[in-house]
Order: structure tokens, then C-alpha cells, then sequence
């Protein structure tokens, strides 16, 4: 299973220059449902709400979004091995609650400074930017 960042699915939507795979999106994908809102803030700042909406109903469609339960957010408020921006440390924290529970994943990011983070907590990097 592979948990998505909020940073490779709006590469997919917006068609940047580092756009993942198509083989991405046959994999079991989660994420927060906190990706779900980073989505439509980003798709709204930009005014794309009527051109990119049904593909972000779409993509958000592929994805099983978890909610973010008090544990979850706890383990947002406790340290990590190096210091986080408050959404990476609910995606890391969600990443930790499925750990927990005996879900092997992986982390598809652009993001370096989530990345850096999750290596430093031993999370496997299935998709990264160089």
C-alpha cells in the first residue's frame, strides 16, 4: 500500500514537470483524508475549482482517505526525529497509526522535507523527487 502526499497528487493535477507514473495510480493508495483538503484549497487559490474539479473528484475517488482520529492527532502534538511543519506531521502521524496496525506502506512524495523526516523515522520512500 502506498500513502499519497498531498505534493505528488497535485503534480498529477496540475501537470507539473515531475508528474508520477500512471502505474501509481493501479497501486492501493491512502492518505489522510486531510489530503482531500489540501486538494481543494489549492485547487480553489488557484481558481481552478470548475476546470479541475471532476479530476479531483476522481483522483480522490482512487484513494482511501482515513480520518484523523484523536490518536492520530496526538501523535501529531509528539516529537519527531527532526522538526516538521504541522500538515507533514498529520500525514506522518496517520502514516504511524496505519504502522501501528500492521499495514506495511510506503511514502509517495515530492516533498523533500517530508521525505527527509520519514527516513529518519525508517517509513520506505516508494516515490520521490531527485
Amino acid at each position: 500500500m502506498i500513502y499519497l502526499d498531498t505534493s505528488v497528487a497535485l503534480a498529477h493535477l496540475l501537470s507539473e514537470d515531475r508528474i508520477p507514473s500512471y502505474d501509481l495510480w493501479k497501486q492501493s493508495l491512502v492518505s489522510s483524508r486531510l489530503l482531500e483538503y489540501e486538494l481543494w484549497t489549492r485547487i480553489h487559490a488557484r481558481k481552478l475549482g470548475e476546470s479541475h474539479g471532476e479530476h479531483v473528484r476522481t483522483l480522490l475517488g482512487h484513494v482511501a482517505l482515513m480520518e484523523l482520529v484523536p490518536s492520530t492527532l496526538a501523535r501529531a502534538m509528539e516529537p519527531f526525529p527532526v522538526p516538521v511543519r504541522t500538515l507533514d506531521a498529520l500525514h506522518l502521524a496517520s502514516i504511524d497509526f496505519l504502522q501501528k496496525r500492521s499495514q506495511k506502506l510506503s511514502l509517495a512524495t515530492y516533498d523533500e522535507r517530508l521525505s527527509t523526516v520519514a527516513k529518519a523515522m525508517g517509513i520506505e520512500i516508494a516515490l520521490e523527487y531527485l
